[in-house]
């Protein structure tokens, strides 16, 4: 392939095409353009071979695909990226104990899962007394929404 007055080889490219492809995955880390930078590598392998550019592209488009199409849903379960829950996002639900009563339109304290928080009551009206049980719903910046358990 002759570009800008010189010769490359389709090698070339596609070793070029392998590691931008990898540069990508390793900035987003999706487990998305890993796929075809494998596929890049064997057009590179088929291309070292002088296969014809029509079976590198083949070669290519079909490693690529069937590898995303098979292996990534395995890849991402096993890594489990992005599946851990923050430590916020882990007492929602729970049940807590309210140390200080929670009044309408003010803070109250709560305990949950060994932790002392900022607490407010669902609704406006709501009051909320010392000693009560208390579902967490929400996470409003550093208070938790709390209703009452029945």
């Amino acid at each position: 392939m002759f570009i800008f007055g010189f010769t490359i080889s389709m090698a070339v490219i596609w070793l070029i095409v392998a590691i931008l492809l990898l540069i990508i995955e390793a900035l987003t880390i999706g487990l998305t353009t890993i796929w075809f930078a494998v596929g890049a590598v064997i057009a590179l392998i088929a291309a070292l071979l002088n296969f014809a550019l029509w079976v590198q592209i083949g070669l290519f488009t079909i490693c690529s695909v069937c590898l995303l199409a098979f292996t990534r849903k395995f890849f991402v379960e096993k890594l489990r990226t992005g599946a851990e829950k923050t430590n916020t996002e882990a007492i929602l639900g729970e049940t807590a104990i309210v140390l200080t009563s929670i009044k309408p339109l003010s803070v109250g304290r709560v305990k949950v899962n060994g932790q002392e928080w900022a607490a407010i009551g669902l609704a406006e009206n709501m009051e909320i007394a010392e000693g009560s049980l208390v579902k967490v719903t929400a996470i409003e910046g550093v208070k938790l929404v709390v209703i009452p358990i029945q």
